[in-house]
């Protein structure tokens, strides 16, 4: 935090089934006015995967690595890392950005904002019986809508160039995100907030995000027409533009 309050980290938190590079066309966009940080999740470098698997356990690894003071942007399972982290130590993630994101990733009775659990339960079977497969039909999926399908699709590829998770983060991720439910906890966050939402998005409906920005205290819905569930990759250029003038 710069001593004006402005931002000056900002620490991106990629999804399930990606890396870190899947970062690296908003990185250069946004490298020009903040200091940038793009961990891997655990499982999905060289290090192990996360035991046990939770949000909150994810959060206290990926936090030692960050400033004192940032705003933290999670993408689709990285947004639940992003609450987590934001509830466990608000003085450092001091503004928030969920792309994607949703509370609750699984149907409950009073939450049917979420995928379909037979396309859920298709996934976890996948990833036992074939990990590039599975990873391939999740990338098709995420483009799904999109109208830039083809370029999200290439550069969602791009982004496992230099190695895929290992079986294990992507089965662990799986079942954190069957169990998780932050919902009630939402009102907890008190952090400026943005909520940035495809209004094609395949993965997590549009109807998840709009219930999120309504549950968070401080938060604001930017919903980013034409694009699915990966819009920092459909339209980069709008999303820098959108998150440049949250920060500042």
């Amino acid at each position: 935090m710069r001593p004006d309050g402005k931002i000056r980290d900002i620490v991106l938190l990629h999804g399930w089934g990606t890396t870190a590079g899947v970062w690296k066309d908003l990185t250069v966009r946004l490298a020009l006015q903040f200091r940038v940080h793009t961990p891997q999740l655990p499982g999905y470098g060289t290090g192990a995967a996360c035991s046990p698997c939770t949000p909150e356990a994810l959060a206290r690894l990926v936090a030692p690595q960050a400033p004192p003071r940032c705003g933290v942007v999670g993408w689709s399972t990285g947004a639940l890392v992003a609450l987590a982290w934001a509830r466990a130590a608000p003085q450092q993630a001091s503004r928030l950005v969920l792309i994607a994101g949703t509370p609750c990733f699984s149907r409950r009775d009073d939450w049917p904002h979420a995928i379909e659990d037979t396309v859920f339960k298709a996934f976890v079977r996948s990833v036992a019986i074939d990990r590039s497969v599975a990873l391939r039909r999740f990338i098709a999926l995420q483009a799904r809508g999109d109208e830039r399908p083809a370029q999200v699709t290439r550069k969602l590829r791009l982004a496992l160039a230099g190695g895929e998770p290992s079986r294990e983060a992507l089965k662990a991720g799986l079942a954190m995100l069957a169990d998780t439910d932050l919902r009630g906890q939402l009102h907890e966050l008190t952090q400026p907030s943005l909520v940035l939402h495809g209004d094609r998005d395949a993965v997590v409906p549009l109807a998840a995000g709009e219930a999120m920005s309504r549950m968070l205290p401080a938060a604001r819905l930017e919903i980013s027409r034409g694009a699915a569930h990966a819009p920092f990759l459909s339209n980069p250029a709008g999303t820098a533009s959108v998150l440049r003038d949250f920060f500042s």
